[in-house]
């Protein structure tokens, strides 16, 4: 912006600013959001008809892994797996894991119903305060995105502890 001084005797400001040429137009960018598959998992269970069935799906996607994974399983009307997606990995003990990203794959796979599950390095499957406060958050925003949240299953060695199973899970 150029400045330029004023002409008369009469009192101007100092310095007067010249006017520029028309405001330039803002561009805004257009994105498509794609899913993109990376590949399969072997596994007898294309239905999930229990926390059981969803551990024996859950166990091999993680196993060997030595942090915390939280993955999201999409599900279909009739509980059939669409895909599953890792939310978040973790450290040794603990995995930051927002709504926002639980949901994201489920809402670009229209999923009707999600299984959220993360793993417990040490072995104990037994969920923390924290984890309690999260599985409610979660239930409660699939209750206004009406994507159901079906369990929280928390995988440990040999063993797992479903929200669903325990009564931990508020769905109504």
């Amino acid at each position: 912006m150029r400045y330029t001084q004023a002409e008369s005797s009469e009192q101007m400001p100092l310095l007067v600013a010249e006017q520029s040429s028309k405001p330039k137009k803002a561009g805004v960018p257009i994105y498509r959001v794609v899913l993109v598959k990376e590949g399969k998992l072997p596994t007898y269970e294309s239905r999930i008809r229990s926390s059981a069935n969803a551990y024996n799906v859950l166990r091999e996607y993680l196993a060997d892994t030595d942090r915390e994974v939280f993955c999201v399983l999409c599900l279909d009307r009739k509980n059939g797996v669409i895909g599953l997606n890792t939310v978040s990995v973790g450290s040794l003990s603990a995995s930051v894991v927002h709504p926002r990203e639980c949901f994201k794959p489920a809402i670009l796979s229209n999923a009707s119903s999600v299984l959220v599950s993360h793993n417990h390095p040490s072995g104990c499957p037994l969920p923390s305060q924290e984890e309690r406060t999260l599985t409610v958050r979660l239930v409660q925003a699939g209750k206004l995105l009406g994507v159901e949240v079906l369990d929280h299953i928390i995988v440990g060695d040999g063993r797992y502890f479903s929200f669903a199973d325990e009564g931990l899970l508020e769905r109504g």
